[in-house]
């Protein structure tokens, strides 16, 4: 369906981009190669040229081109030379895209402009130097992998400017299907479930692949919209939504590890984590009084119990932490280099913490005996579940069940030495 077809791809050296451009070079369409990485990354997998070696070999043809979408001229170089080898462009896919899962007082400057002119400003301009040639195409579509715009608080407290940054993405679909409607399709594609991508690596350290989907699904979810006539315009598609309508049943070839629980995706609310949430306008001020009001409650608690002499409360979560004590190294805290301070609700709640700065380290109960680098706020039963590894810190972020304050890079260490410490816990 695809053959003959230009399309302009960008950040199509590796992941979610190479995916969908080697399902399009199948039926031997023309791929664009449009992203950054021309020399070997140290630690990501893939350049512009290898990734041709790849669509060639699938039956494509493609143009590798070095294209960094924070430089307009990069871009119009890029469709220049795109339009003058393949004689035009019929599909843009707006792949690129920067995330740093901070909140607002720690998320540097370079960060948040990163975020704005790769995931904004990048696809805004990327689409506006292809639309004159897309224009002129048969079935001219435009593809941008941003979620559908969920208003719900929990989706801005801890990451606002990547929110935002990939909102201002979505807000292209919605204003560019209704400026070019008839003449390009315009449509967003995001996945149901995390896609493991050396993204998703970093992001979620050892063993999160499990939890995740291939890019498969995605590039299969594209190829269906992307053969669709331009008629379909606006959408905001959930990969496995569209694939069900489609007729696909059997997901589990789309799994990395079939039958382990899949993590959500951002942006999506789930129905087992968001249901009070939804309720009463999200609810927000509620859901904050009420964890405000527990955390006051286990505070209150701990202090009555230290002033009475008890020199730490019993419970699962102080058995946690005396697990943790016992099992902190010395190799730990040259490795790690940080303190960490639970703010904790429910039984056995109160303020705790792990030091992994100080020579020789400690874990327990009461304030760090130095500044906490990150403050992590959350149930002491989603903690306790976190520390024996049956919750994932990274789907307890994602859900919003855990508000991380601080170091992010700090917070992913962490995790990487939980699944080191699981089978004492």
């Amino acid at each position: 369906k695809l053959a003959g077809c230009t399309l302009f791809i960008t950040g199509a050296s590796r992941g979610i981009g190479k995916a969908i451009a080697l399902k399009a070079a199948k039926d031997g369409a023309n791929i664009v190669i449009a992203a950054k990485t021309a020399e070997p990354h140290p630690t990501l997998p893939g350049t512009i040229y290898t990734a041709a070696e790849e669509i060639e070999a699938a039956g494509g043809k493609a143009l590798p081109c070095i294209v960094n979408v924070r430089e307009e001229q990069q871009i119009i170089n890029a469709v220049e030379k795109a339009v003058k080898t393949f004689g035009g462009i019929d599909i843009l896919v707006n792949n690129a895209s920067a995330i740093s899962l901070t909140g607002t007082l720690e998320t540097a400057t370079k960060k948040v402009n990163l975020m704005m002119d790769v995931n904004v400003r990048g696809t805004y301009l990327t689409s506006k130097a292809c639309l004159p040639y897309l224009r002129k195409s048969k079935n001219p579509h435009i593809l941008n992998l941003s979620p559908p715009m969920n208003l719900n608080p929990m989706w801005f407290k801890n990451h606002c400017a990547y929110t935002i940054s990939k909102y201002g993405m979505s807000m292209c679909v919605l204003g560019m299907a209704e400026e070019f409607r008839g003449e390009v399709a315009v449509n967003a594609l995001w996945p149901k479930t995390a896609i493991h991508t050396a993204a998703m690596d970093m992001l979620g350290g050892a063993g999160i692949e499990k939890q995740c989907r291939k890019t498969d699904i995605l590039a299969d979810a594209a190829y269906c919209i992307l053969t669709k006539p331009k008629t379909f315009t606006g959408n905001f598609i959930i990969d496995e939504v569209l694939l069900r309508e489609e007729g696909v049943k059997d997901f589990d070839v789309y799994a990395i590890a079939p039958g382990h629980p899949l993590m959500p995706d951002f942006f999506l609310d789930v129905e087992i984590d968001t249901t009070a949430v939804k309720q009463e306008g999200y609810g927000t001020a509620k859901e904050e009084k009420k964890l405000i009001r527990s955390q006051q409650e286990g505070a209150d608690a701990a202090k009555a119990k230290t002033e009475s002499a008890v020199a730490m409360p019993s419970g699962p979560v102080a058995e946690t932490f005396r697990v943790i004590q016992g099992a902190v190294t010395e190799e730990y805290v040259r490795s790690t280099q940080g303190v960490f301070q639970f703010e904790l609700s429910g039984d056995g709640g109160g303020t705790w913490y792990i030091d992994l700065k100080t020579k020789g380290g400690s874990a327990g109960f009461g304030k760090p005996p130095l500044t906490a680098d990150v403050v992590m706020s959350m149930s002491s039963a989603d903690f306790v579940k976190m520390f024996t590894g049956k919750f994932k810190p990274t789907l307890a972020f994602m859900t919003g069940r855990l508000r991380i304050k601080g170091n992010m890079a700090l917070a992913i260490k962490l995790e990487k030495m939980l699944s080191q410490l699981n089978s004492k816990l």
